[in-house]
């Protein structure tokens, strides 16, 4: 019986928690975590029983997968000292980016410096002869998969997509800060939608031709909505942008002629706002990941069922609210985190890879520059 697989976790938020209750029940076995501030590292090891480590460094000798759940501007740094140490890596998205302010460094700056980045990531990476799992559950939403069976065994020619991820804005503290996140909308949310719209068309092209279709070209437009003169604010939005975009769109060439459009915002009530939809040569086929349609809950007064989770990012709990029964399916988690684990136990590549990653990075980045020059089409680099 081969010996389970050991976790480590880095950073001790929400993605850390989801991931942590979606991995397989057999085959893991989650060694502790380690976060930036010792607080939120000892009670996040308290909660779930855990191993506390004051750094990834510490961590690192006493696992076998480093699964970084913290800000995208520690990912670069976890990813290569995991694979200095030969450990697998889970990384959450985005998987990279430019982390200077936008008031310093244009956009083409920033995408060369992203083009460079990646460059280094995929060396790491293959010298090493790790397994990198890119966490974008989007891939592994039963709708998705769905789609990417009938799209490979009806050999579909996929002719549009569209996709759009948006809700009423982060609650984190840093969101909304250039230097943090790379970037606003069109990064954070953006790359939700993009990456289950590239893995199809990378599919799509394995099927039909026997190699992927990739991005070639974008045009892409960002906006700051809440911060326009005439915006009013009702108290439903968040508005603490600091240097970012809160609305975005992203219109994608790819490399056969098709396209694809991207729609990515914080201007959107009532929970998160999620799908994807085909247009193919012989059918069409609507993906829905957020609100999913399972169960309608009504609830009379928001008190009663204050302290209850019925879904992300819904600000009240009171009317007719889109519960989600099981998050960790509908929206892919646990079917994610069993692909890379049984990745790295048979050294096999997972589906959302570096090279899906590198591609819905390289592509956002290519997307800024265009925006940045009034949706100018922009070429997408291939390293």
């Amino acid at each position: 019986m081969m010996s389970p697989i050991r976790i480590g976790i880095a950073g001790a938020g929400f993605a850390a928690r989801f991931h942590l209750e979606n991995l397989p029940e057999s085959g893991v076995a989650v060694v502790g975590v380690t976060s930036a501030r010792a607080e939120s590292r000892e009670t996040f090891a308290a909660q779930h029983g855990l191993r506390v480590f004051r750094s990834v460094e510490e961590m690192l000798p006493e696992i076998d997968l480093l699964d970084i759940c913290t800000p995208p501007s520690s990912h670069r740094d976890y990813i290569l000292a995991a694979a200095k140490a030969g450990k697998h890596v889970v990384v959450e998205k985005p998987l990279s980016g430019f982390y200077g302010s936008p008031g310093r460094y244009d956009k083409r700056h920033m995408l060369a410096a992203v083009v460079e980045e990646a460059g280094r990531l995929q060396d790491a990476v293959r010298q090493a002869g790790i397994m990198l799992g890119y966490a974008e559950n989007f891939v592994y939403a039963p709708s998705i998969q769905k789609e990417r069976e009938i799209v490979e065994k009806t050999r579909a020619q996929i002719l549009r997509l569209v996709g759009e991820e948006s809700h009423n804005g982060s609650h984190s503290p840093v969101y909304g800060i250039w230097s943090i996140q790379g970037g606003g909308s069109l990064i954070a949310k953006g790359c939700h939608p993009l990456g289950a719209v590239l893995y199809l068309k990378r599919k799509e092209g394995l099927a039909r031709l026997g190699c992927p279709i990739r991005p070639a070209a974008v045009s892409a437009r960002t906006h700051s909505i809440t911060k326009i003169p005439g915006f009013e604010d009702k108290g439903f939005l968040r508005t603490t942008y600091q240097d970012t975009e809160d609305y975005g769109v992203l219109h994608v060439v790819f490399d056969d002629g098709t396209v694809a459009d991207i729609t990515a915002s914080e201007l959107v009530l009532g929970g998160i706002y999620d799908f994807v939809e085909v247009f193919a040569n012989n059918h069409r086929t609507r993906c829905r990941m957020s609100p999913v349609n399972v169960v309608d809950v009504y609830n009379p007064r928001h008190e009663q069922f204050k302290d209850l989770y019925l879904v992300e990012k819904i600000s009240s709990n009171e009317g007719w609210i889109p519960a989600s029964p099981e998050e960790g399916w509908s929206l892919g988690y646990g079917r994610e985190l069993r692909d890379f684990i049984g990745a790295a136990a048979a050294g096999r590549e997972p589906e959302s890879n570096l090279d899906l990653a590198i591609d819905i990075t390289l592509t956002i980045y290519a997307g800024y520059v265009s925006a940045d020059d009034r949706g100018r089409e922009t070429e997408v680099p291939r390293l």
